[in-house]
């Protein structure tokens, strides 16, 4: 796989003066995008080896992976120049010796959970799984960023509405260390990201009918995101209910059961009376246990 210079500069808007302002040798771009392409088979093998790792959790919902078009990199890599230069001096390029930890998505994995409160859940699994070099969470401008700050998670408050945490995790696909990127967020946040994404994309600068429906959208995907937590936690408490007053019932028909024999064995009772007083019992055994049980779940369940 070899680079066009004019298709590539032409189809990213990239001139030659940008080059030069920037000092970007085109020389080092191309020894950075062939050594990318000798190693790129084993950086996916090593994406799908996150992703299938990931999927071993039970709360994460789906996974996906990807490596990082060659192009793309070169294009970010120029972007990108002269940010580092501000982190590490006037004298820094990117090379082939420092592009693999420089830049942090060459693999990129996403994980999808379902509910907002798994993600404690799916934190704890990747600190306790991978060397973390970063953590960052993304979220919209009024979120609730107490559990973040309280984890010493970087918070970064994102005015487009985009949520999603994102962790810089160390992999080896071979004896050099690569950074490879962890996405973690709910369905909904990314149902979302993806609609943003592909607009973005579209447009150089969105049209503000887009950009007003994008942000109802996100407005929409954060009140989904609640009740479908408070569904979930609605649902548990219906199930943890049911269980205990089965365990009642279960309680209330074995202690029935002994009265029952007692009655049966006694030997004062006449036959008649005895099954009066049998059949009685039962009629307010099943009406009690179907009353009591409704009533209580509904009461639990409103609260």
């Amino acid at each position: 796989m070899s680079i066009n210079k004019e298709n590539f500069m032409a189809k990213y808007h990239i001139t030659e003066k940008n080059l030069a302002e920037d000092r970007i040798e085109w020389q080092d771009l191309i020894d950075i995008f062939n050594d990318f392409n000798k190693f790129r088979n084993l950086y996916a093998t090593q994406a799908d080896f996150i992703a299938n790792t990931l999927r071993t959790h039970r709360k994460i919902h789906s996974v996906k992976s990807r490596v990082k078009e060659p192009e793309h990199l070169i294009e970010k890599i120029i972007r990108k120049t002269l940010n580092r230069r501000e982190v590490y001096g006037d004298e820094f390029k990117f090379s082939v010796e420092n592009y693999k930890e420089q830049i942090n998505d060459l693999i990129g994995v996403r994980a999808i959970h379902i509910f907002k409160e798994d993600w404690e859940d799916i934190h704890q699994f990747i600190t306790r799984t991978w060397n973390v070099a970063e953590i960052t969470a993304n979220v919209r401008e009024g979120d609730d960023t107490e559990r973040f700050e309280e984890l010493n998670i970087q918070i970064q408050s994102r005015k487009s509405g985009y949520r999603s945490v994102h962790y810089l995790i160390e992999s080896f696909p071979t004896n050099q260390k690569v950074i490879a990127e962890i996405q973690v967020r709910t369905i909904f946040e990314e149902g979302y990201g993806e609609i943003d994404h592909q607009l973005r994309y579209s447009h150089q600068q969105i049209p503000e009918v887009l950009a007003l429906n994008l942000l109802l959208l996100n407005r929409i995907a954060g009140s989904s995101d609640e009740m479908a937590s408070l569904i979930n936690i609605l649902n548990r408490s219906w199930t943890e209910m049911e269980a205990k007053y089965e365990r009642i019932l279960d309680y209330k028909n074995n202690e029935i059961e002994k009265l029952r024999e007692k009655i049966e064995n006694a030997d004062t009772i006449q036959q008649s009376d005895k099954e009066d007083i049998l059949a009685s019992l039962q009629k307010i055994i099943m009406k009690d246990d179907l009353t009591n049980l409704t009533e209580n779940l509904s009461k639990s369940f409103i609260k």
